[in-house]
This record gives C-alpha cells, structure tokens and sequence, in this order.
C-alpha cells in the first residue's frame, strides 16, 4: 500500500468511526498535524490492524498520544 492510499484508507475509516465526513476527519488530521504523522511513521503504522489505528487517532486527538 502506498503512502497515500494509507492516508485515504486512514481519513475514510476514521471518518467512519467517528461518524463525520471525510472531508471534516482531513482537515482534522492536517490542523493537529495527525497527517504528517502517517507521513513520517508510515513503515510503523501501515502493517496495524485497522481497530489499533482507530485507537490510536483517539488518543492522539485527545492529546494523549500512546
């Protein structure tokens, strides 16, 4: 998967998840800089299981980063 289909698959299940379009989960991830993350730690993150990542977002987006 390439980076930035795991970005897309990343937004759209995580819009999904949170029950919010995916354009609103975009600008979420690029204003908290979520984005950049799946960027930079993209070999780490791609091989997780879609609920870990779900988890994951959570906790970043509240601030606790795991």
């Amino acid at each position: 998967m390439s980076r930035l289909s795991f970005q897309v698959f990343c937004i759209e299940h995580y819009a999904q998840h949170i029950g919010k379009p995916s354009n609103e989960v975009y600008e979420l991830f690029v204003r908290t800089q979520l984005l950049d993350l799946l960027k930079s730690d993209y070999e780490d993150l791609h091989g997780m299981g879609k609920e870990y990542l779900m988890h994951f977002f959570d906790e970043y987006l509240k601030g606790g980063v795991i």
